[in-house]
């Protein structure tokens, strides 16, 4: 076997992941990244005493985005988690809390203490449904963030409404075509669609356009879109005379 054709194993990585953690139980120990997990739609819980929190956790709590507990930690607090985050300024105290979660198997992160934790949060730009996540492994988060912005400058201004508009249409599609085993033709279909319209064509691309394009989805074909545009309103009497204008992508 050629074992060239392999890319090389690199240690000492994270494997890094979109965590779905809609409607899943966040317990928040004093500060923490609240605006991380509630921008995942997740349901927080924040345990502190109320001379503990700073102005941001006060905030959310005074706007009933998170629950809130006023008084410290207790194991009980764990009962029904699926996440803990911790920021507590007493290194035993969130020792005992990161050994807690071990024995019941629930992933934590422990502010500013990498081994006591199962994840990093990193540097995250964010444009609609783009996420792009910069990660140091805990060891850099100041150079993530400079990362992290020279990545986000390069960026097309209209790349979260792009990828918004894709997503209708894959929505759109599985309706049209519904069954598992159409799952290849599908992604294949899409792949096309994204080759061959710009990010200008994805943003300018209107339900109906999208609604005319899914026509094409069975003879697997994909217009251009000014071509699909002057067809709205008369497909219903197609009959191959726009096949000038229809690319096979």
């Amino acid at each position: 076997m050629d074992e060239e054709q392999f890319p090389e194993v690199q240690g000492g990585g994270s494997l890094i992941l979109a965590w779905q953690i809609r409607n899943k139980r966040v317990l928040v120990v004093a500060a923490g990244r609240i605006l991380n997990v509630l921008n995942a739609d997740a349901k927080v819980t924040v345990v502190s005493p109320r001379d503990g929190l700073n102005k941001e956790v006060a905030y959310r709590i005074e706007k009933g985005q998170v629950d809130y507990v006023d008084r410290k930690f207790e194991p009980s607090d764990l009962d029904d988690v699926d996440m803990v985050l911790t920021a507590v300024d007493d290194p035993e105290a969130s020792t005992q809390i990161w050994k807690l979660c071990k024995e019941r198997k629930i992933a934590a992160n422990i502010a500013d203490v990498p081994p006591e934790c199962d994840f990093y949060f990193g540097s995250v730009h964010r444009d609609g449904p783009l996420q792009i996540m910069v990660s140091t492994n805990g060891k850099g988060p100041r150079l993530a963030n400079i990362v992290r912005r020279s990545i986000a400058e390069k960026l097309p201004e209209n790349i979260g409404e792009a990828i918004t508009k894709v997503g209708k249409l894959r929505q759109m599609l599985r309706k049209v075509a519904p069954k598992p085993e159409e799952g290849p033709k599908r992604m294949s279909w899409m792949i096309k669609v994204s080759d061959a319209y710009s990010l200008e064509d994805l943003c300018e691309m209107s339900e109906e356009d999208m609604e005319t394009l899914l026509r094409f989805y069975a003879p697997d074909k994909v217009p251009r879109l000014g071509c699909l545009k002057a067809m709205e309103g008369e497909l219903d009497a197609f009959d191959g005379s726009f096949g000038f204008c229809v690319g096979w992508g």
